[in-house]
């Protein structure tokens, strides 16, 4: 497949009249100053597209039903309670239509990858299905119908809380000893070999409530390869019950306990001091940042200008769902450093675009935390890419140096108009090439599980 786009975003620049080929999953040449030729499929402006790396897809289904308070104080953990009892419902059959509509929005809003923090694992109450990846594979069956580059990351969930409770209620859909774990990833190995090249699996040791100390050390060295996520000091109760249990703040126990590095991502890391945020930025691990999940379960401001002044790493994801936009989870992050210290362009750095600073990070990190070879327009990367529309009203008066700024700040992903994961064209003028049978698949889940619930 050969692209020709007016303009391109390449590693050193803006780049004209571009012909971009694609062999298999791959970028084979990128040739600019070029003519059109038949064949070519055409675009206005081609960006790499990122990786949205924090998504737990089922939970899209849920969107709009918790905006609705009860008496007393609405938090995170009164969300959990209403998550928990949606779940209780949930069938393979309905995960697999849930978590394909989810990867068909991600895809027309302009993410060409996933990472699939996929933590519900059993039947109800807990008993295991004949395969015991059987919901790993729904995942794996959505994202074979969507095309979008997968990295599963079946999570780990031992306990009920940083106190070492038994897990209850909701939980015991997640919960595995350390080796039905191990079993566990290698089903969802063997389940994710059926797609192409580009998918990964790596492991997800829940967090420092849900996991012991001893076992987050032991699952981390059993699995010495690929990415590792764990959800880190996203609540202020959190950090609070971890200092209790452990004797010292989540991202500082973890940094002086694991061998964090480059492969890992923590999510969220919302609740930091300097220090930690100093630190976690050395160690060249991923901050997985989902402004619009944690602005709506209340959970708290990212200390981003630190963090990216000590030269952290970070990349976005969408986590519950509730709204899918690459854009406005970029422009979400950069808008709530302004509202707390009352400043413009916080995250540009010295100076510069913010957009730039926001997109080019966001594409850095996600690349890392999915473990794809990924980020730029360059011969031997994935072919990830997005093609946007600079001719729309939000856009048509900026300079190829400003688009960045106003696809973040003004225009949004309606002007996004295809989309390749790993060289598989999926959008095309705006629309995914199943949007509609698995629209109707999903409406139909839907209806039943609302039934049951």
């Amino acid at each position: 497949m050969t692209v020709f786009a007016n303009r391109l975003l390449g590693p050193k620049g803006w780049l004209l009249n571009a012909r971009v080929t694609i062999d298999g999953l791959f970028i084979a040449s990128v040739e600019p100053d070029s003519a059109p030729l038949p064949g070519d499929v055409r675009v206005d402006t081609l960006l790499p597209a990122p990786g949205n790396l924090h998504s737990h897809s089922f939970q899209r289904a849920m969107a709009g039903m918790t905006e609705y308070r009860s008496r007393g104080r609405e938090s995170f953990w009164t969300w959990r309670e209403l998550m928990y009892r949606f779940l209780d419902r949930l069938t393979p059959e309905h995960v697999a239509a849930i978590a394909a509509q989810t990867f068909v929005e991600m895809q027309k809003a302009g993410y060409a990858a996933v990472g699939e923090f996929h933590y519900l694992h059993h039947r109800p109450g807990g008993g295991h299905y004949d395969d015991r990846a059987e919901m790993s594979a729904r995942i794996v069956q959505a994202a074979a119908e969507t095309g979008i580059g997968l990295t599963l990351l079946p999570v780990l969930y031992t306990h009920g809380g940083a106190d070492g409770r038994a897990l209850a209620g909701g939980q015991l859909r997640f919960g595995n000893d350390l080796d039905a774990y191990c079993t566990l990833v290698e089903g969802a190995r063997a389940h994710t070999r059926t797609l192409a090249a580009d998918a990964r699996v790596g492991i997800a040791p829940h967090s420092l409530r849900a996991v012991s100390a001893t076992d987050l050390a032991e699952v981390a060295a059993r699995h010495p390869d690929g990415p590792v996520h764990i959800h880190i000091a996203e609540q202020t109760r959190e950090v609070e019950e971890i200092e209790a249990a452990y004797g010292a703040r989540p991202v500082d126990w973890l940094l002086n306990n694991a061998a964090v590095g480059p492969r890992w991502c923590l999510i969220h890391a919302t609740h930091m001091s300097d220090a930690e945020t100093r630190a976690m930025a050395s160690t060249g691990a991923v901050a997985g940042l989902c402004p619009i999940t944690e602005a709506n379960l209340g959970d708290g401001i990212f200390n981003g200008v630190p963090y990216l002044e000590a030269g952290g790493a970070f990349g976005v994801g969408s986590d519950s769902n509730v709204l899918i936009s690459l854009t406005e989870e970029l422009r979400l992050l950069e808008y709530s450093q302004r509202l707390r210290d009352r400043e413009r362009n916080v995250l540009a750095g010295a100076e510069g675009s913010t957009g730039a600073a926001l997109y080019l990070g966001a594409l850095r990190g996600g690349a890392r935390a999915l473990d794809r070879r990924a980020g730029e327009i360059a011969p031997g990367a994935l072919a990830d890419l997005v093609a946007i529309d600079s001719n729309a009203p939000a856009l048509c008066a900026l300079e190829p140096e400003q688009l960045l700024d106003g696809l973040i700040f003004a225009a949004g992903e309606r002007v996004v108009s295809d989309l390749w994961s790993a060289g598989r064209h999926q959008v095309r003028a705006g629309r995914h090439v199943a949007e509609e049978s698995i629209a109707r698949r999903y409406g139909a889940a839907l209806r039943d599980l609302l039934a049951r619930v």
